[in-house]
């Protein structure tokens, strides 16, 4: 088993409130290592410090890898390095949309933050019009913000730029 093989299961596994985007593609698997000829260590990062979902995505880790034949694999929640929504693929990014929530932009390691248009100029997932504003920066999850189009009237969710 390498760990791209690792990577290619755990694309199984889905982050519990946007059940279309895996835990590969919203760029909270940060690490896998093979030790020991077939021990696997995982690394996650949350997305926030206080995300609630994290013991319910480890243990979901955990027991994707065990039903694949990893009797004991080792998941580890790691800030080594912070989580951005730079680390959200292509692939992922194009699930969310498809799932109706606008996809933070890329930052190419800019800060987002200064940039207070990037925060209210979202393009909306549903038409495609930048003609939108934000209703709310607080969404039924701290990672979203509400948002409204003003081309075609709907209210849709971001996930938040970080």
């Amino acid at each position: 088993m390498t760990e791209q093989d690792i990577y290619t299961l755990l694309k199984d596994v889905m982050d519990p409130e946007i059940p279309v985007l895996s835990l590969v593609d919203l760029g909270v698997i940060t690490g896998v290592e093979i030790y020991d000829e077939d021990k696997v260590r995982v690394e996650m990062t949350p997305t926030f410090v206080g995300c609630p979902a994290m013991d319910y995505m480890k243990q979901e880790v955990e027991d994707k890898l065990k039903s694949n034949g990893i009797p004991e694999p080792e998941v580890n929640i790691t800030f080594r390095e912070h989580w951005s929504s730079d680390k959200i693929t292509p692939e992922g990014r194009k699930k969310l949309k498809e799932f109706g929530l606008a996809p933070p932009p890329a930052s190419g390691g800019a800060n987002l933050i200064e940039d207070l248009d990037i925060l209210e100029k979202v393009e909306c997932p549903n038409c495609g019009s930048i003609n939108t504003i934000m209703k709310t920066p607080f969404g039924p999850t701290l990672c979203r913000s509400i948002h409204h189009c003003e081309d075609c009237k709907e209210t849709f969710e971001q996930f938040k730029p970080l």
